[in-house]
């Protein structure tokens, strides 16, 4: 059989592969999904993808199966490891950390103002896939990130490395690391102007040195002989998904509650009456991730977060019966009580992951009395919350955890309103329509419609 569209998401422990047919006509669809163990640790990814392709073919009932394009994404060695360095936290280091994490790295280092003896040490420790160095507005500052650069470049790295700082600067970073092993990027600032944000360029050029370096990385040296499309970071994958999306349905938050992570994706500009009291800018589509909430890796964290009387008490069992599961708690659960105690979890994960995406209002006092400001990202003119990843696609009760996060507003926090419509990536294919809008957007964007079903 000879399938369109093949795409890859290849995980830290597991590869899983997305068939999709009629791409190069007018009726695309998904026809099916076949994963096996990701093979890093061989040294070798494409035995994982191949094994995967071949789940696959037994799963659609065909006896082999050739393909036109084979994209991907991953997460896999560790993802896009980043580190971050720029001149004021709050300022040109936020936005520079901004991109990153839209773009889908995992932030290893982030560093502010002069990079110190103990930064370079841990510089080197962190061997990141990726530097970014920003710092200064344009035509502002300009030493601090030309004395990182020279010290990055001392180092003589075989890394990459992206500078997006004070547009003076430019030439001089470029003469700084000419003689280096390091690549050198140069795009426009992250931060040009005082309470401006400029984070899209960054993130285009990060997934595309992404692309070109991701070779380098352990056991990923020969996916270019199976791949002949995009490579791009699955969190930037399920970004670009979700932005696809918002420009079909409006303001919107995408959830995807993983074994290790919880990563919230946001595509809203808030409303205008939260902008006008906004301390800081924030980013149109913004990504947080929660490495602490997860729900296999980082089960116990969340547990310990819920307590466990608490835990007994929601799932109206025995304390002896909760901690024999805990103790014997799978990746993939089984039985309904099995489901339940997930389900637990999940609604955790989810209320504290979105609660710590969301800005707040805070009252201030001064001589002419009381006033109300608004800080962080606002998401009260969000119309639609996707749920995505294995919990939020396949557990029973996945729609009514997700109804609860407009239910757990304080009152001073600037979440969705009780408003909000829940909507379920019911195919589990948001990351591959992410990479796939990359070459053929308009039928990302109807196999999309088709998943969650608008």
């Amino acid at each position: 059989m000879r399938i369109n569209v093949l795409v890859a998401e290849i995980g830290s422990t597991t590869t899983v592969i997305n068939a999709f047919d009629g791409v190069f006509d007018t009726c695309p669809k998904f026809i099916g999904q076949g994963q096996a163990p990701t093979s890093v640790q061989e040294g070798d990814v494409n035995i994982g993808l191949k094994e995967a392709i071949d789940d696959l073919r037994h799963n659609i009932g065909v006896d082999t199966i050739e393909y036109d394009k084979l994209l991907a994404t991953s997460s896999a060695a560790g993802g896009l490891k980043m580190t971050v360095h720029g001149l004021v936290y709050d300022m040109t280091v936020r936005a520079a950390k901004e991109a990153a994490l839209g773009a889908g790295a995992n932030l290893h280092m982030v560093t502010a103002g002069r990079l110190r003896r103990t930064d370079i040490k841990k510089l080197r420790e962190t061997n990141p896939n990726i530097i970014l160095i920003a710092g200064g507005v344009d035509y502002g500052e300009r030493d601090t990130a030309i004395y990182n650069a020279e010290l990055i470049a001392d180092m003589n790295l075989d890394v990459p490395v992206i500078y997006a700082g004070n547009i003076e600067n430019q030439e001089e970073i470029t003469e700084i690391f000419k003689d280096t092993k390091t690549k050198l990027y140069v795009v426009e600032n992250v931060y040009p102007k005082i309470d401006t944000l400029n984070i899209e360029p960054t993130r285009k050029v990060i997934q595309q040195v992404f692309e070109e370096h991701i070779i380098h990385a352990p056991g990923m040296n020969k996916v270019k002989e199976m791949v002949n499309g995009s490579i791009i970071p699955t969190p930037g994958a399920v970004m670009l998904a979700s932005k696809l999306a918002y420009e079909e349905i409006g303001d919107l938050v995408t959830l995807d509650v993983g074994g290790a992570t919880t990563d919230v994706h946001s595509v809203t500009e808030g409303s205008d009456e939260i902008n006008r009291i906004l301390i800081s800018p924030e980013p149109k589509a913004k990504r947080t991730v929660e490495g602490d909430l997860g729900v296999y890796v980082n089960m116990r964290n969340i547990v310990n977060r819920i307590g466990i009387d608490e835990l007994v008490k929601r799932l109206n069992l025995k304390q002896s019966v909760v901690e024999k599961m805990l103790y014997e708690y799978k990746p993939i659960p089984k039985t309904n009580l099995e489901k339940k105690l997930v389900e637990e979890l999940t609604l955790e994960a989810v209320v504290t992951g979105v609660k710590r995406h969301a800005g707040k209002l805070r009252d201030i006092y001064g001589s002419s009395g009381k006033k109300t400001l608004a800080e962080g990202k606002d998401l009260t003119n969000v119309k639609y919350i996707i749920g995505t990843g294995g919990a939020l696609t396949r557990l029973p009760n996945r729609i009514k955890i997700m109804e609860q996060i407009p239910l757990c507003n304080k009152g001073n926090e600037l979440l969705p309103k009780k408003t909000v419509h829940m909507l379920v990536d019911n195919y589990y294919i948001m990351a591959s329509l992410g990479v796939m809008s990359k070459e053929y957007p308009e039928f990302a964007l109807k196999l999309l419609k088709q998943s969650i079903q608008i």
